[in-house]
């Protein structure tokens, strides 16, 4: 009995290191150019590849400028293969999107 249990954490382990196994970057402050890899609109997240081919996963908050043209514009405009500049704060590990330029 105590061997199946072993065996069932020891698989839970391994399934759920694999389900989080994306690999994303921080990097440091400043302005990058990437394209969209996805867009996950419930959480208001992005995961953009840079040119120099990092991930940069962002979630959006209040105070993020995302805009096309110079104008702003709504979350729901950002897609899958979008050229965006985005310019990017480092706190800890964790990336807070700044501004998000659609250059489409």
């Amino acid at each position: 009995m105590k061997s199946w249990i072993a065996k069932t954490v020891l698989f839970s382990a391994v399934v759920l290191f694999f389900a989080c196994g994306d690999k994303t970057d921080v990097v440091e402050s400043g302005t990058y150019q990437g394209t969209v890899d996805e867009v996950e609109a419930a959480k208001t997240e992005i995961y953009v590849k840079t040119d120099d081919n990092k991930t940069l996963e962002l979630y959006f908050t209040d105070e993020t400028k995302l805009t096309r043209s110079g104008s702003k514009v709504e979350f729901s405009e950002l897609k899958k293969g979008q050229k965006v500049e985005v310019e990017v704060e480092k706190t800890g590990k964790r990336l807070d999107p700044i501004s998000v330029k659609i250059m489409e």
